[in-house]
Protein backbone atom coordinates (compact mmCIF):
# COMPACT_ATOMS: atom_id res chain seq x y z
CA UNK A 1 0.00 0.00 0.00
CA UNK A 2 1.89 3.55 -0.44
CA UNK A 3 2.48 5.74 1.77
CA UNK A 4 0.91 9.03 2.35
CA UNK A 5 2.93 12.10 0.77
CA UNK A 6 3.82 15.39 3.28
CA UNK A 7 0.96 16.97 1.46
CA UNK A 8 -1.66 14.25 1.65
CA UNK A 9 -0.80 14.11 6.10
CA UNK A 10 -1.13 18.01 5.57
CA UNK A 11 -4.36 17.88 4.47
CA UNK A 12 -5.87 14.77 6.85
CA UNK A 13 -4.83 17.22 9.52
CA UNK A 14 -6.78 20.32 8.39
CA UNK A 15 -10.40 20.28 10.53
CA UNK A 16 -13.19 22.73 9.93
CA UNK A 17 -14.84 24.77 12.45
CA UNK A 18 -17.71 27.15 12.34
CA UNK A 19 -17.74 30.53 14.73
CA UNK A 20 -20.34 32.74 15.30
CA UNK A 21 -20.13 36.03 16.20
CA UNK A 22 -22.77 37.53 19.05
CA UNK A 23 -24.41 39.16 15.77
CA UNK A 24 -25.42 35.82 14.52
CA UNK A 25 -22.95 35.51 11.52
CA UNK A 26 -20.96 32.42 11.08
CA UNK A 27 -17.77 32.33 9.67
CA UNK A 28 -16.01 28.84 8.59
CA UNK A 29 -12.49 28.55 9.38
CA UNK A 30 -9.63 25.40 8.79
CA UNK A 31 -7.45 24.56 11.56
CA UNK A 32 -5.10 22.13 12.56
CA UNK A 33 -6.10 19.14 15.15
CA UNK A 34 -3.99 20.36 17.17
CA UNK A 35 -4.89 23.91 17.16
CA UNK A 36 -5.69 25.21 21.11
CA UNK A 37 -9.02 27.83 21.93
CA UNK A 38 -6.35 30.72 22.49
CA UNK A 39 -4.45 30.03 19.01
CA UNK A 40 -7.81 30.26 17.23
CA UNK A 41 -8.82 33.11 19.28
CA UNK A 42 -5.88 35.02 17.98
CA UNK A 43 -6.43 34.29 14.53
CA UNK A 44 -9.90 35.19 14.83
CA UNK A 45 -8.43 38.73 16.33
CA UNK A 46 -5.70 38.79 13.00
CA UNK A 47 -8.86 37.91 10.69
CA UNK A 48 -11.29 40.76 12.15
CA UNK A 49 -9.11 43.37 12.82
CA UNK A 50 -9.33 43.45 16.52
CA UNK A 51 -7.24 45.06 19.50
CA UNK A 52 -5.48 41.62 21.12
CA UNK A 53 -5.62 41.90 24.91
CA UNK A 54 -5.87 38.60 25.83
CA UNK A 55 -9.34 38.38 26.56
CA UNK A 56 -11.06 37.12 23.64
CA UNK A 57 -12.40 33.60 24.74
CA UNK A 58 -14.01 30.88 22.62
CA UNK A 59 -17.64 30.09 23.84
CA UNK A 60 -19.46 26.44 23.68
CA UNK A 61 -23.07 27.40 23.44
CA UNK A 62 -25.70 24.93 23.87
CA UNK A 63 -29.25 26.78 22.72
CA UNK A 64 -31.61 24.03 23.46
CA UNK A 65 -30.04 23.37 26.53
CA UNK A 66 -29.73 26.77 27.33
CA UNK A 67 -25.74 26.59 28.79
CA UNK A 68 -22.52 28.22 27.46
CA UNK A 69 -19.04 28.00 29.24
CA UNK A 70 -15.44 29.58 27.66
CA UNK A 71 -13.47 27.36 26.77
CA UNK A 72 -9.97 27.17 28.71
CA UNK A 73 -7.06 28.61 26.64
CA UNK A 74 -5.11 25.27 26.68
CA UNK A 75 -8.25 22.94 25.29
CA UNK A 76 -8.36 21.68 22.00
CA UNK A 77 -11.14 23.22 19.87
CA UNK A 78 -11.53 19.77 17.78
CA UNK A 79 -11.87 18.06 21.14
CA UNK A 80 -14.39 20.21 21.95
CA UNK A 81 -16.25 20.08 18.91
CA UNK A 82 -16.07 16.43 18.69
CA UNK A 83 -18.22 16.55 22.57
CA UNK A 84 -20.63 18.73 20.93
CA UNK A 85 -24.24 18.24 19.27
CA UNK A 86 -25.20 19.59 16.42
CA UNK A 87 -27.40 22.19 17.21
CA UNK A 88 -24.46 23.30 19.34
CA UNK A 89 -22.32 26.40 18.11
CA UNK A 90 -18.81 28.06 18.71
CA UNK A 91 -18.65 31.91 20.03
CA UNK A 92 -16.36 34.41 19.62
CA UNK A 93 -16.69 37.33 22.21
CA UNK A 94 -14.95 39.23 25.15
CA UNK A 95 -14.75 37.69 28.63
CA UNK A 96 -12.60 40.43 30.82
CA UNK A 97 -13.44 38.16 34.05
CA UNK A 98 -11.52 34.62 32.28
CA UNK A 99 -8.82 35.45 35.14
CA UNK A 100 -9.99 38.39 37.09
CA UNK A 101 -9.46 35.77 39.98
CA UNK A 102 -5.87 36.06 39.79
CA UNK A 103 -6.06 39.71 40.07
CA UNK A 104 -8.65 40.11 42.67
CA UNK A 105 -9.63 36.61 44.46
CA UNK A 106 -10.92 37.87 47.83
CA UNK A 107 -14.17 39.17 45.57
CA UNK A 108 -14.39 35.67 44.49
CA UNK A 109 -14.04 33.56 47.24
CA UNK A 110 -15.77 34.84 50.18
CA UNK A 111 -14.87 34.14 53.64
CA UNK A 112 -17.56 31.96 54.86
CA UNK A 113 -17.47 29.80 51.64
CA UNK A 114 -14.21 28.38 51.76
CA UNK A 115 -12.63 25.91 54.61
CA UNK A 116 -10.51 23.03 54.66
CA UNK A 117 -11.83 19.73 53.84
CA UNK A 118 -10.06 18.36 57.42
CA UNK A 119 -10.54 21.30 59.66
CA UNK A 120 -13.80 22.60 59.17
CA UNK A 121 -12.45 25.68 62.24
CA UNK A 122 -9.21 26.46 59.91
CA UNK A 123 -9.70 29.61 57.79
CA UNK A 124 -7.38 30.51 54.95
CA UNK A 125 -5.38 33.63 55.06
CA UNK A 126 -6.20 36.01 52.24
CA UNK A 127 -2.17 35.67 51.08
CA UNK A 128 -2.32 32.10 50.65
CA UNK A 129 -5.74 31.71 49.19
CA UNK A 130 -4.68 31.01 45.61
CA UNK A 131 -1.98 28.98 46.65
CA UNK A 132 -4.33 26.90 48.14
CA UNK A 133 -6.23 26.19 45.10
CA UNK A 134 -3.01 25.77 42.77
CA UNK A 135 -1.36 23.60 44.90
CA UNK A 136 -2.34 19.73 44.44
CA UNK A 137 -1.41 18.96 48.12
CA UNK A 138 -3.83 21.13 49.77
CA UNK A 139 -7.03 20.54 50.28
CA UNK A 140 -9.31 23.44 50.15
CA UNK A 141 -12.83 23.62 49.69
CA UNK A 142 -16.25 25.20 49.09
CA UNK A 143 -18.99 25.10 50.69
CA UNK A 144 -22.98 26.58 51.20
CA UNK A 145 -25.97 25.72 50.07
CA UNK A 146 -27.19 25.00 46.78
CA UNK A 147 -30.18 24.64 44.78
CA UNK A 148 -29.81 20.78 42.95
CA UNK A 149 -32.51 19.79 39.96
CA UNK A 150 -33.76 16.46 41.28
CA UNK A 151 -33.09 14.11 38.72
CA UNK A 152 -35.85 13.10 36.34
CA UNK A 153 -38.48 15.68 37.89
CA UNK A 154 -39.24 19.15 37.47
CA UNK A 155 -38.52 20.23 41.35
CA UNK A 156 -35.53 21.57 42.93
CA UNK A 157 -34.57 20.74 46.62
CA UNK A 158 -32.14 23.19 48.68
CA UNK A 159 -28.59 20.84 49.80
CA UNK A 160 -25.57 22.19 51.56
CA UNK A 161 -22.52 21.10 49.15
CA UNK A 162 -19.16 20.62 49.56
CA UNK A 163 -17.01 20.90 46.41
CA UNK A 164 -13.29 19.75 46.29
CA UNK A 165 -10.56 18.21 44.16
CA UNK A 166 -12.43 14.83 44.05
CA UNK A 167 -15.71 16.30 43.33
CA UNK A 168 -19.04 17.72 44.16
CA UNK A 169 -20.80 16.18 46.98
CA UNK A 170 -23.96 16.78 48.86
CA UNK A 171 -24.68 16.20 52.78
CA UNK A 172 -27.11 14.10 53.79
CA UNK A 173 -27.31 14.70 57.07
CA UNK A 174 -27.97 18.94 57.30
CA UNK A 175 -24.34 20.61 57.13
CA UNK A 176 -22.27 17.90 58.30
CA UNK A 177 -18.99 16.79 56.49
CA UNK A 178 -18.53 13.25 57.99
CA UNK A 179 -17.62 10.58 55.15
CA UNK A 180 -20.86 8.69 56.03
CA UNK A 181 -22.95 11.40 55.40
CA UNK A 182 -21.14 12.56 51.80
CA UNK A 183 -22.68 12.11 48.46
CA UNK A 184 -21.08 12.27 45.56
CA UNK A 185 -22.87 14.16 42.73
CA UNK A 186 -21.05 14.71 40.02
CA UNK A 187 -16.76 14.13 39.07
CA UNK A 188 -14.76 17.05 37.90
CA UNK A 189 -11.99 14.61 35.81
CA UNK A 190 -14.73 14.19 33.20
CA UNK A 191 -17.22 16.95 33.40
CA UNK A 192 -17.62 20.87 32.35
CA UNK A 193 -19.27 23.57 34.35
CA UNK A 194 -21.66 25.61 32.10
CA UNK A 195 -23.48 29.04 33.41
CA UNK A 196 -27.09 27.86 32.34
CA UNK A 197 -28.42 30.98 30.68
CA UNK A 198 -32.51 30.48 30.41
CA UNK A 199 -32.23 28.13 33.92
CA UNK A 200 -36.48 29.61 34.95
CA UNK A 201 -37.65 29.27 31.42
CA UNK A 202 -36.03 25.61 30.24
CA UNK A 203 -35.52 24.28 33.54
CA UNK A 204 -37.92 26.01 36.42
CA UNK A 205 -34.84 27.14 37.84
CA UNK A 206 -35.46 28.90 41.62
CA UNK A 207 -33.00 31.67 41.07
CA UNK A 208 -31.63 33.69 38.24
CA UNK A 209 -27.83 32.35 39.27
CA UNK A 210 -28.19 28.89 38.04
CA UNK A 211 -24.94 26.60 36.74
CA UNK A 212 -24.62 23.13 35.77
CA UNK A 213 -22.11 20.52 35.69
CA UNK A 214 -22.34 18.43 32.32
CA UNK A 215 -20.28 15.46 31.53
CA UNK A 216 -17.64 15.17 28.65
CA UNK A 217 -19.12 12.02 26.54
CA UNK A 218 -22.61 12.02 27.48
CA UNK A 219 -25.52 12.18 24.75
CA UNK A 220 -26.47 15.71 25.96
CA UNK A 221 -29.71 14.92 27.59
CA UNK A 222 -31.05 16.91 30.41
CA UNK A 223 -31.17 13.69 32.43
CA UNK A 224 -27.43 13.66 32.02
CA UNK A 225 -26.81 17.18 33.80
CA UNK A 226 -26.35 18.24 36.68
CA UNK A 227 -28.49 21.29 37.03
CA UNK A 228 -27.18 23.67 40.10
CA UNK A 229 -28.67 27.20 41.56
CA UNK A 230 -26.71 29.70 43.75
CA UNK A 231 -28.53 32.20 45.95
CA UNK A 232 -26.91 35.03 44.40
CA UNK A 233 -24.26 35.93 41.88
CA UNK A 234 -21.21 36.06 43.84
CA UNK A 235 -21.90 32.12 44.60
CA UNK A 236 -22.42 31.16 41.35
CA UNK A 237 -18.83 32.69 40.39
CA UNK A 238 -17.24 31.28 43.41
CA UNK A 239 -18.34 27.59 42.88
CA UNK A 240 -17.63 27.75 38.75
CA UNK A 241 -14.03 29.52 39.63
CA UNK A 242 -13.55 26.92 42.16
CA UNK A 243 -14.66 24.34 39.96
CA UNK A 244 -11.92 25.31 37.34
CA UNK A 245 -9.51 25.60 39.55
CA UNK A 246 -9.74 22.50 41.10
CA UNK A 247 -9.80 20.53 37.30
CA UNK A 248 -6.96 22.25 35.82
CA UNK A 249 -4.86 23.79 38.69
CA UNK A 250 -1.78 25.74 37.56
CA UNK A 251 -2.25 24.96 34.52
CA UNK A 252 -5.11 28.10 34.65
CA UNK A 253 -2.04 30.16 36.01
CA UNK A 254 0.32 29.30 33.26
CA UNK A 255 -2.28 30.13 31.00
CA UNK A 256 -3.00 33.50 32.44
CA UNK A 257 1.09 34.34 33.14
CA UNK A 258 2.09 33.23 29.32
CA UNK A 259 -0.76 34.77 26.81
CA UNK A 260 1.76 33.09 23.77
CA UNK A 261 3.08 29.32 25.35
CA UNK A 262 4.47 27.73 22.69
CA UNK A 263 5.16 28.84 19.06
CA UNK A 264 2.32 28.02 16.62
CA UNK A 265 1.24 28.82 13.23
CA UNK A 266 0.15 32.07 13.96
CA UNK A 267 3.21 33.19 15.20
CA UNK A 268 4.27 35.58 12.59
CA UNK A 269 0.64 36.84 12.52
CA UNK A 270 0.75 38.04 16.06
CA UNK A 271 -1.18 41.90 16.84
CA UNK A 272 0.47 44.30 18.63
CA UNK A 273 -1.09 44.26 22.44
CA UNK A 274 -2.22 47.53 23.42
CA UNK A 275 -3.12 48.06 26.61
CA UNK A 276 -3.07 50.54 29.47
CA UNK A 277 -2.54 49.12 33.04
CA UNK A 278 -4.77 51.24 35.09
CA UNK A 279 -2.19 51.59 37.52
CA UNK A 280 0.13 53.61 35.18
CA UNK A 281 -2.53 56.14 35.27
CA UNK A 282 -2.25 58.71 37.51
CA UNK A 283 -3.34 62.92 38.11
CA UNK A 284 -0.66 64.86 37.27
CA UNK A 285 0.32 68.49 37.43
CA UNK A 286 2.20 70.29 34.84
CA UNK A 287 1.77 73.85 35.84
CA UNK A 288 5.55 74.50 37.02
CA UNK A 289 8.28 73.95 35.22
CA UNK A 290 8.03 70.12 35.68
CA UNK A 291 5.47 68.12 36.15
CA UNK A 292 4.37 66.23 39.60
CA UNK A 293 2.70 63.38 40.60
CA UNK A 294 -1.02 64.66 42.78
CA UNK A 295 -0.95 62.14 45.75
CA UNK A 296 -3.77 64.16 47.86
CA UNK A 297 -7.32 62.77 46.38
CA UNK A 298 -9.08 66.03 46.95
CA UNK A 299 -6.29 68.01 44.68
CA UNK A 300 -7.14 65.09 41.88
CA UNK A 301 -10.89 65.36 41.74
CA UNK A 302 -10.29 69.44 41.61
CA UNK A 303 -7.80 68.95 38.61
CA UNK A 304 -10.11 66.44 36.88
CA UNK A 305 -13.06 68.90 36.71
CA UNK A 306 -10.75 71.72 35.75
CA UNK A 307 -9.41 69.09 32.90
CA UNK A 308 -12.73 68.93 31.70
CA UNK A 309 -13.41 72.92 31.59
CA UNK A 310 -10.39 73.11 30.04
CA UNK A 311 -11.54 70.98 27.41
CA UNK A 312 -14.69 72.66 26.85
CA UNK A 313 -13.17 75.67 26.77
CA UNK A 314 -10.65 74.69 23.71
CA UNK A 315 -13.82 73.32 21.98
CA UNK A 316 -15.55 76.72 21.98
CA UNK A 317 -11.91 78.59 20.92
CA UNK A 318 -12.22 76.16 17.92
CA UNK A 319 -15.77 77.10 16.90
CA UNK A 320 -14.91 81.18 17.55
CA UNK A 321 -11.85 80.40 15.14
CA UNK A 322 -14.07 78.78 12.00
CA UNK A 323 -14.61 75.22 13.28
CA UNK A 324 -16.67 73.85 10.22
CA UNK A 325 -18.11 71.37 12.54
CA UNK A 326 -20.94 73.29 14.34
CA UNK A 327 -22.00 71.87 17.71
CA UNK A 328 -26.07 71.33 17.05
CA UNK A 329 -27.52 67.88 16.58
CA UNK A 330 -26.92 67.72 13.03
CA UNK A 331 -23.13 67.99 13.50
CA UNK A 332 -19.97 65.45 13.12
CA UNK A 333 -19.62 65.68 17.20
CA UNK A 334 -23.22 64.32 17.74
CA UNK A 335 -22.60 61.41 15.92
CA UNK A 336 -18.59 60.60 16.06
CA UNK A 337 -19.49 58.02 18.43
CA UNK A 338 -21.40 55.58 16.44
CA UNK A 339 -18.14 54.27 15.20
CA UNK A 340 -16.52 53.38 18.63
CA UNK A 341 -16.95 50.14 20.13
CA UNK A 342 -18.07 50.91 23.02
CA UNK A 343 -21.60 52.05 21.67
CA UNK A 344 -24.24 49.95 21.53
CA UNK A 345 -26.88 52.20 19.52
CA UNK A 346 -30.79 51.43 20.54
CA UNK A 347 -30.40 48.43 22.63
CA UNK A 348 -32.61 47.92 25.25
CA UNK A 349 -31.69 48.15 29.17
CA UNK A 350 -32.21 44.31 29.11
CA UNK A 351 -29.76 43.86 26.37
CA UNK A 352 -27.13 45.94 27.84
CA UNK A 353 -27.23 43.64 30.86
CA UNK A 354 -27.28 40.72 28.87
CA UNK A 355 -24.07 41.91 27.44
CA UNK A 356 -22.61 43.10 30.48
CA UNK A 357 -23.00 39.43 32.12
CA UNK A 358 -21.43 37.31 29.13
CA UNK A 359 -18.27 39.50 28.87
CA UNK A 360 -17.31 38.83 32.66
CA UNK A 361 -19.12 41.22 34.77
CA UNK A 362 -15.78 43.15 36.22
CA UNK A 363 -15.51 46.41 37.95
CA UNK A 364 -15.08 49.04 34.63
CA UNK A 365 -17.01 47.28 32.27
CA UNK A 366 -19.19 49.53 30.26
CA UNK A 367 -21.09 50.75 27.30
CA UNK A 368 -22.96 53.25 25.93
CA UNK A 369 -26.38 53.30 23.93
CA UNK A 370 -29.34 55.28 23.19
CA UNK A 371 -31.92 56.42 25.67
CA UNK A 372 -34.65 54.53 25.47
CA UNK A 373 -37.29 57.08 27.70
CA UNK A 374 -35.06 60.01 26.09
CA UNK A 375 -34.35 59.86 21.86
CA UNK A 376 -32.09 62.73 23.03
CA UNK A 377 -29.61 61.58 25.35
CA UNK A 378 -27.44 58.47 25.92
CA UNK A 379 -27.30 55.84 28.52
CA UNK A 380 -24.45 54.85 30.16
CA UNK A 381 -24.38 50.96 31.12
CA UNK A 382 -21.35 50.27 33.69
CA UNK A 383 -20.64 47.18 36.16
CA UNK A 384 -18.86 47.80 39.42
CA UNK A 385 -18.82 44.97 42.48
CA UNK A 386 -20.74 42.64 40.07
CA UNK A 387 -23.83 45.10 40.20
CA UNK A 388 -24.68 47.11 36.35
CA UNK A 389 -25.51 50.79 37.30
CA UNK A 390 -26.80 52.70 34.59
CA UNK A 391 -26.06 56.77 34.00
CA UNK A 392 -28.29 59.27 31.89
CA UNK A 393 -26.12 61.01 29.73
CA UNK A 394 -28.11 64.70 28.77
CA UNK A 395 -27.62 66.69 26.25
CA UNK A 396 -26.84 70.71 27.90
CA UNK A 397 -26.84 73.96 25.63
CA UNK A 398 -24.79 77.08 26.80
CA UNK A 399 -23.88 79.86 24.82
CA UNK A 400 -25.40 77.99 21.58
CA UNK A 401 -23.11 75.65 21.67
CA UNK A 402 -24.09 71.61 22.36
CA UNK A 403 -22.77 69.50 25.28
CA UNK A 404 -23.10 66.14 27.07
CA UNK A 405 -22.88 65.80 31.07
CA UNK A 406 -23.86 62.89 33.21
CA UNK A 407 -23.42 65.38 36.58
CA UNK A 408 -26.15 67.51 35.90
CA UNK A 409 -23.58 69.88 33.72
CA UNK A 410 -20.92 70.55 36.27
CA UNK A 411 -18.34 68.75 33.78
CA UNK A 412 -19.38 69.21 29.98
CA UNK A 413 -18.11 67.56 26.66
CA UNK A 414 -18.17 68.42 22.98
CA UNK A 415 -19.50 64.75 22.23
CA UNK A 416 -18.84 61.28 23.54
CA UNK A 417 -15.90 60.34 23.20
CA UNK A 418 -14.28 62.94 25.29
CA UNK A 419 -16.73 62.06 27.55
CA UNK A 420 -15.57 58.04 27.71
CA UNK A 421 -11.76 59.31 27.28
CA UNK A 422 -12.35 61.94 30.43
CA UNK A 423 -13.51 58.61 32.83
CA UNK A 424 -11.48 56.45 32.00
CA UNK A 425 -8.87 58.85 33.56
CA UNK A 426 -11.25 60.10 36.31
CA UNK A 427 -13.59 58.62 37.94
CA UNK A 428 -15.53 61.54 38.77
CA UNK A 429 -19.01 61.08 40.21
CA UNK A 430 -19.15 57.39 38.53
CA UNK A 431 -18.04 54.59 41.48
CA UNK A 432 -15.10 53.74 39.17
CA UNK A 433 -13.07 54.52 36.50
CA UNK A 434 -14.38 53.03 32.82
CA UNK A 435 -11.84 50.33 32.03
CA UNK A 436 -13.12 47.59 29.69
CA UNK A 437 -15.20 48.69 26.51
CA UNK A 438 -18.08 46.24 25.94
CA UNK A 439 -17.19 45.09 22.16
CA UNK A 440 -19.37 43.28 19.71
CA UNK A 441 -17.18 42.14 16.73
CA UNK A 442 -18.81 40.92 13.33
CA UNK A 443 -16.78 37.93 11.80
Amino acid sequence: MPSCSPDCCLLQAVEIVKIFSEDGMGKVVEIPADMTARDLCQLLVYKSHCVDDNSWALVEHHPLLGLERCLEDHELVVQVQASMNSDSRFLFRKNYAKYEFFRNPLTFFPEHMVAWCQESSRTIPPSQLLQNFLAASSCPEIQGYLYVKEVGRKSWKKVYMFLRRSGLYCSTKGTSKEPRHLQLLADLEDSNIFTVITGKKLHGAPTDYGFCIKPNKGRGEVKELRMLCAEDEQGRICWMTAFRLFKYGIVLYQNYKIPQQRKTLLSHFSAPVRSVSENSLVAMDFSGRIGRVIDNPVEAQSAAMEEGHAWRKRSQRMNILGSHSPLHHSSLNSVIHMAQLWFHGRITREESHRIIHQQGQVDGLFLLRVSQSNPKAFVLTLCHHQKIKHFQILPCEEDGQLFFSLDDGATKFTDLIQLVEFYQLNRGVLPCKLKHPCTVVAL
